[in-house]
């Protein structure tokens, strides 16, 4: 096994070549065409925009102006009558094949910039090249008094797919109004057009229903706990449960309009049959277990085991299938929702719903003799089907994540495969509309780096690995593959900075996987330009994961049964120095040239990394004990 993982290293490696300085001009995602050409356009003292007129255009008009009044120190108005202009915003007069309903042409003379589109997006699109085009101090939140120079370039430009979401869990930590504009203004910057917001769980119901209001009163808040999510010591009956929140049908109508002003869509979660102790915590009744009047919003104490298959639930968080009183509740639920979410969709969850309270009860038993059901996957395909009809008929799309495939797919269901790319591939063999989250590629919960670093998390998602996400499998027609996301679950997130600590760099690469034409994409390039934009981050105060620099640390076993440490780069160009006697290595420590026996008696390794003689790695200090683990040393 581990040569297999070291040969798969050494092929990353090899892939992985001297990255790129930053480029003068680093755009993410790279564009569809671009051309250089020579000389610059300098923004004047007073900028002047004409745009086609209509209400339909305002918002991108009102988004370039505050972009360009907050950082800048120039005067910035719009005339769309005006024969002169700094900056153009022209939709075309008939469509343009090419370029689509959110594709545009950026064209920059040292006189003007001009960009074009079909369509309002399209424009909105434009903006967001222009902006990654200036200086970086764009980003500023206070003027900044400069000159302010954009290259000459063309620029044609299109997405490669239609479906180009982030989600974004605000169940098992509630994030606020304000927080999710902020992630909406982060996500746009790289032309993300899909909110996915997961709003119901076992740790909390963030939505208000207004026919059914113990979901907010109960079902928002919870026992507050730190330390590691999953492992937390069941919350003691006299303990405050005032951690949590919700969201308003006034702030779901906020969020929304504002979502609709920068081009996105909000899919709303309501995750069904499990995941829903909140709701069960809230209506008792919702369970097949009687046992549910005891039941609690979940703290973080374990309530599944992991260590069998097929992972039973310790206590029952699944919605009873066989009760009319379940169907009625998600009616009432369904139908708020669908009036609050214009998007087409509404998604109903579906994902790990452990059956061994349902194999218990009575109840699904009678149900699956009825119905001549032969297994509880078919009686999850039963309960899935009866949602379908219930979001149709509000008018809506059901989608679920890949479990609905067991059992038989609903007949219209749309899925969002996550257990890999197979679920999805199956389902658009089917004929039915996918998109593709899978989680080796884009699950944004995942470490970044080594776990001596990083918050602990099952698993890893490296920068490199994210920006090799295909979307469409071999052997699949492409008409049903609407796209890809990349999906932030909160678990161990328990602020904004984290969130977005742990959704950037990697949403760069899933956001160029799904814009840009696969033949275009070239990991030399994009780390390149990568870096140019964490300069952009740090003069926008958005905190971002440098993981990349820190080195890939693959302990192993030597024929004697000695522990040996390999070191590798994500980035190639990195010089990595070590020490095993406590201190604290720097340039002048020794160099890391092949694997590293353990000495005898040491008691830690730390490590670190360099590029042209300056510290680009964060000091990782890892005891050897952890390493005979890893290495699994008996």
């Amino acid at each position: 096994m581990r040569k297999i993982y070291l040969l798969a290293l050494c092929s990353l490696s090899a892939m992985l070549t001297q990255a790129q300085p930053a480029k003068k001009i680093a755009i993410i995602p790279e564009p569809v065409e671009i051309q250089e050409n020579a000389g610059k356009f300098i923004l004047p003292h007073t900028v002047i925009i004409k745009a086609t007129t209509g209400k339909e255009v305002e918002p991108v008009v009102d988004y370039l102006r505050k972009r360009l009044t907050t950082a800048t120190d120039l005067t910035v108005t719009s005339r769309p009558s005006s024969a002169l202009f700094s900056i153009k915003l022209l939709l075309n007069n008939s469509d343009d094949v090419v370029i689509g309903q959110e594709g545009y042409h950026l064209s920059v003379t040292k006189n003007h910039v001009i960009i074009t589109a079909n369509k309002p997006a399209g424009l909105f699109y434009g903006v967001q090249t222009l902006m990654q085009l200036l200086p970086k101090e764009i980003e500023s939140q206070t003027p900044v008094k400069q000159t302010w120079e954009i290259p000459c370039v063309t620029i044609t430009d299109y997405p490669r797919f239609e479906w180009r979401g982030l989600m974004f869990d605000v169940s098992r930590h509630f994030f606020g109004k304000e927080d999710v504009k902020h992630y909406i203004d982060d996500m746009v910057r790289y032309k993300y057009n899909l909110l996915h917001l997961h709003l119901t769980d076992d740790e909390g119901w963030r939505i208000e229903i207004k026919s059914l209001p113990k979901l907010t009163q109960i079902g928002a808040y919870r026992v507050y706990k730190v330390g590691y999510f999953g492992t937390f010591s069941p919350p003691e009956p006299n303990e405050p449960r005032n951690y949590g929140g919700f969201y308003t049908q006034d702030d779901i109508r906020e969020l929304v309009q504002y979502a609709k002003e920068r081009f996105v869509n909000i899919l709303p979660e309501i995750d069904v049959p499990g995941h829903s102790l909140a709701a069960i915590a809230a209506y008792p009744e919702l369970a097949s277990t009687p046992d549910a009047v005891n039941y609690h919003v979940r703290s973080g104490e374990p309530i599944r085991d992991w260590s069998k298959k097929p992972f039973p639930a310790l206590i029952d968080n699944n919605l009873n299938p066989a009760s009319e009183n379940t169907y009625q509740f998600l009616d009432k639920v369904i139908t708020e929702v669908a009036q609050l979410f214009p998007f087409p969709y509404i998604h109903m969850g579906g994902d790990e719903a452990a059956k061994n309270f349902w194999e218990q009860s009575e109840a699904v038993k009678a149900l699956m003799q009825r119905e001549n059901l032969k297994n509880q996957e078919e009686v999850q395909s039963y309960f899935e089907k009866r949602v379908e009809k219930i979001v149709e008929s509000k008018g809506k799309r059901f989608m679920g994540w890949d479990e609905i495939l067991e059992g038989g797919l609903a007949p219209n269901a749309a899925v969002m495969s996550w257990r890999g790319l197979e679920g999805g591939k199956m389902a658009a063999q089917q004929k039915h509309d996918v998109v593709m989250s899978p989680t080796d590629f884009a699950y944004l919960d995942y470490m970044q780096g080594d776990v001596a670093l990083e918050p602990k998390v099952y698993a890893t998602l490296r920068l490199a690995k994210a920006y090799q996400f295909e979307p469409v499998p071999e052997g699949v027609d492409t008409k049903y593959i609407k796209g890809g996301q990349a999906n932030l679950w909160t678990e161990q997130v328990y602020n904004m900075r984290h969130a977005e600590y742990m959704t950037y760099p990697r949403a760069f690469a899933i956001a160029e996987d799904l814009w840009t034409p696969k033949a275009r994409k070239n990991w030399n390039d994009f780390f390149g330009r990568v870096e140019d934009h964490f300069e952009r981050f740090k003069v926008a105060d958005i905190k971002y994961a440098p993981s990349v620099y820190d080195p890939i640390i693959t302990p192993g076993l030597t024929r004697t049964n000695e522990v040996q440490v390999t070191l590798a780069t994500e980035v190639p160009g990195l010089d990595i120095y070590y020490t095993f006697d406590n201190s604290f290595p720097d340039n002048h420590y020794p160099k890391y040239e092949s694997p590293l026996v353990v000495p005898k008696d040491a008691a830690m390794l730390r490590i670190i990394t360099y590029r042209n003689g300056q510290q680009i790695g964060r000091l990782i200090t890892i005891p050897v004990t952890d390493l005979n683990k890893r290495a699994g040393k008996k």
